[in-house]
């Protein structure tokens, strides 16, 4: 991750051309527009009851696992927040995927499965893949239940998926060489009509997400110290302890070709 509160976006590429001898050559730049990732503040305090911590068996440390439970739970928040933070909506929050890609808008970027959404096929992964610019995406990013049509899928064709193993030693599935994410928070009932995608609990639509990672595609902006955990120490009104999770964290998508959504997913 990187700090830059304010950066350049990539919206259109250059072009090339051949030339005679003699000719007149063309200009063609990029375009960009400026774009501000202002970092937010995400996190939590918690507390632990002396009395609990002073009686509690050994076994386990009462507050190292309240202050595990916390982060477990930023973490969390993160992960919804990558998909749908909304800082116009909540200018507290950073902008998501859906924001940064404008789904709801039916960006330039944005694969629609149909009007109102389709079964999901290798076809439109395919298309998706196609949609990212300037090489492969480094991830495609879904809800389990689009992972388990893509596998459906996949055996349905006599194939089988590829699989390895990261660098934690934990199997990662792949599509057409490119990794499978899950995000629990992507939701299945979204909404889409007239190739506008709305994010709702009444539908049976979903997203996936195509991007490249890194400072020239969707990376994570924070500040040094990353996540951290700071003791605040007694409080005058309980008789507690209470630490401090915190993290200032924002995404920044430095290319908007580096990133595309395929709406309207169906099972």
């Amino acid at each position: 991750m990187v700090r830059v509160p304010t950066y350049n976006q990539e919206n259109t590429l250059p072009s090339i051309d051949f030339y005679d001898v003699g000719d007149t050559w063309a200009e063609s730049t990029p375009t960009f527009e400026q774009k501000t990732a202002n970092l937010k503040i995400m996190g939590g305090d918690a507390d632990v009851d002396n009395f609990l911590k002073a009686t509690r068996s050994n076994v386990q440390d009462l507050e190292a696992a309240v202050v595990e439970l916390k982060a477990k739970a930023l973490k969390d928040k993160f992960e919804e927040s990558f998909i749908y933070g909304d800082a116009t909506a909540n200018p507290k929050q950073f902008d998501g995927l859906r924001q940064l890609i404008d789904t709801e808008g039916a960006g330039p970027q944005v694969v629609a499965a149909g009007a109102t959404g389709a079964t999901l096929t290798l076809s439109m992964l395919d298309e998706l893949i196609d949609a990212v610019k300037g090489g492969k995406p480094d991830m495609l990013l879904m809800s389990r239940r689009s992972r388990r049509k893509i596998n459906a899928l996949v055996r349905a064709s006599g194939s089988m998926m590829e699989t390895d193993r990261d660098k934690w030693g934990n199997f990662v599935h792949f599509w057409d060489g490119i990794a499978i994410g899950v995000n629990d928070w992507i939701l299945d009932t979204h909404v889409l009509s007239g190739s506008v995608e709305t994010a709702t609990t009444s539908g049976n639509c979903s997203t996936v997400y195509a991007v490249q990672a890194g400072e020239g595609g969707l990376c994570g902006l924070t500040a040094p110290g990353h996540l951290t955990v700071e003791p605040i120490g007694s409080l005058e009104t309980k008789d507690a302890t209470r630490n401090r999770i915190k993290w200032y964290v924002s995404l920044a998508l430095f290319s908007s070709v580096k990133a595309a959504a395929l709406i309207g997913v169906q099972d």
